[in-house]
């Protein structure tokens, strides 16, 4: 469900337990967001405003945020006026998405001072508002300056709570109140309908009511709301949570204190991950993308002139056949002569000739033409080798990039294509971004290094698998011992993986699981057989020069095996 006026009012009926609470801390991580640190008893509180378009909220949060060393101008503003009061109360208007924090502090001649924090969760125009004691805005988090507007939100002028169109549900004393306020045509329009006449009600929460009480009954749905609304003071809700969702349900018990606020933190943490890892996967994603798309026009483009080059025995051939008969060719410009091919049983062969020029000049040209496509074979052959190595390291990245599971492993991806000039010109748009803001660890030649494979267990063996082609070279070629096993699909992208012996010698049951682990972890893990090699780390080298992840390899064994489900 969305963040919306019932949800709001149930997570400050939890917050209002801060009252008394000193501010002691305040930051502003990003443009849309603002912690206040509380302090209470001897206990540290931090409460999360969040104003996200997407995802705006308030509640207490327990996850870190970063402080950015230069604070901006709302937190500083924010920093001098409240930091040091005391929490007097916390207010909501009706079911309104409108929040009001009341702070109460003494000034530096001991009189009573008063302001006010209003949030505003109101989707793409949501807002936080400083105000003094006679409701003057001091400042806020966005300036809204618009003649034609009823909610102007710029400093030195009085605040207006936002007014609302829509009916006031904790209005209606009873159903027929309720009832006759809304018209529908068919159930289906009902979620819809409730949400457009009653304030702070969203749309999704009907359609997970109408769900988990599986009735569609509009009298049983009135009773359900109004028991949802008059337990958000009592501390009897909490939240039924999903992957993408959740939703209030009344509980039969007095809940923990403050733990709408956590279980909501912990469901937007989780969100706002995952919406952060997949945008950046995919910004990541889209460059090597076209890098790999640039390669295989490149490809394409060798391959054409590949097949051009086809024909260059034809014209060495027209040129020593016009030459070792030019004794009894007419020196005049012909269209075409016919020839007797001595490498071929002396058949006649018709050789084309440019009418412009006499035979012999003709075999000149074509001898040059020979001469020229020879050349351009050699260049072009060598070019297609770096060609295929460059696609084939990028496929290997593309394999990695999709299989990632959080931000630093694509921060670790994103620096290894940052060190290669295939991508230098695209990476520089995205540097001092993301990956700046993840702590790396840097591979080293000591083994107790902090460095993170995956892991497994195997009848008392262990297998370690590289996340990504810089942790594959590491664990190849600097971790594991020369005696122990290395693992790779063949001829496709997929990670290095080690199995570590210490004097123990497998059987073939283990190396077939080893196979089949090191299949799921490769570009063929949805096919039903995969050939992995594996031979021994003594055997596995690294051409110099040559990229990230990529080894040869010799006295190899191949399993054929199905990849492992995960």
């Amino acid at each position: 469900m969305a963040f919306d006026g019932i949800v709001t009012k149930a997570i400050a009926s939890e917050l209002q337990q801060l009252s008394g609470a000193r501010i002691d801390k305040i930051v502003q991580p990003n443009s849309n967001c603002v912690l206040l640190g509380f302090y209470l008893k001897g206990n540290h509180y931090a409460l999360n405003l969040c104003t996200s378009p997407n995802n705006y909220r308030i509640h207490l949060t327990t996850h870190p945020k970063p402080n950015p060393k230069i604070a901006p101008n709302f937190c500083m503003v924010l920093r001098k006026h409240l930091m040091g009061l005391h929490l007097k109360n916390v207010i909501t208007n009706n079911l309104e998405r409108i929040v009001t924090f009341e702070f109460e502090g003494f000034d530096d001649i001991d009189d009573i001072l008063t302001k006010k924090l209003v949030v505003e969760l109101m989707g793409k125009h949501c807002n936080i508002i400083l105000l003094d004691d006679n409701n003057m805005i001091i400042d806020s988090l966005r300036h809204i300056y618009d003649e034609n507007s009823t909610h102007m939100v710029i400093p030195h002028i009085k605040y207006d709570y936002p007014k609302s169109k829509k009916q006031n549900f904790l209005e209606c004393t009873n159903f027929n109140d309720f009832n006759e306020n809304i018209f529908f045509n068919n159930f289906n329009d009902l979620p819809l309908c409730i949400s457009n006449t009653y304030n702070g009600i969203s749309k999704n929460f009907i359609k997970s009511i109408l769900d988990y009480l599986k009735t569609t009954n509009l009298k049983t749905i009135y009773e359900y709301l109004k028991e949802i609304i008059n337990k958000t003071d009592s501390f009897k809700l909490t939240f039924k949570l999903t992957d993408k969702d959740y939703f209030l349900i009344p509980s039969s018990k007095k809940e923990d204190p403050f733990s709408l606020n956590f279980l909501l933190d912990d469901f937007y943490d989780k969100k706002e991950k995952s919406e952060e890892l997949k945008t950046y996967r995919n910004a990541v994603l889209k460059l090597i993308l076209s890098t790999l798309k640039k390669y295989e026009k490149r490809l394409s483009n060798i391959n054409e002139k590949l097949k051009t080059c086809e024909n260059m025995d034809i014209y060495q051939l027209y040129g020593e056949l016009i030459t070792a008969n030019l004794y009894h060719i007419q020196n005049k410009k012909i269209n075409s002569i016919q020839l007797e091919n001595y490498y071929d049983n002396n058949r006649l062969i018709t050789i084309p000739l440019d009418a412009k020029y006499t035979p012999h000049i003709n075999a000149k040209r074509f001898f040059k033409k020979y001469n020229k496509l020879k050349n351009a074979l050699e260049i072009v052959t060598f070019q297609k080798k770096e060609t295929l190595e460059e696609l084939q390291y990028i496929e290997s990245i593309v394999y990695e990039l999709e299989s990632s599971s959080s931000i630093e492993e694509v921060s670790a991806i994103f620096d290894e294509i940052s060190e290669h000039v295939i991508f230098k010109d695209k990476t520089d748009q995205l540097k001092n971004k993301k990956s700046s803001k993840v702590k790396k660890s840097n591979l080293t030649k000591n083994k107790t290094v902090n460095f993170n494979p995956i892991k497994y267990t195997i009848d008392d063996f262990t297998l370690l698998v590289g996340r990504n082609n810089k942790e594959n070279d590491y664990l190849t070629l600097k971790y594991a011992k020369k005696t122990d096993l290395w693992f790779h699909t063949k001829e496709i992208p997929g990670s290095h993986a080690i199995l570590l012996l210490d004097s123990h010698i497998p059987n073939k049951h283990i190396l077939l699981q080893c196979a089949q682990i090191v299949a799921y972890h490769s570009k063929a893990k949805l096919s039903s057989n995969v050939a992995v090699d594996v031979c021994e780390v003594k055997d596995v080298k690294k051409p110099k020069g040559s990229k990230p992840g990529m080894v040869i390899y010799r006295n190899q064994k191949t399993f054929f095996v199905s990849p492992a489900n995960q």
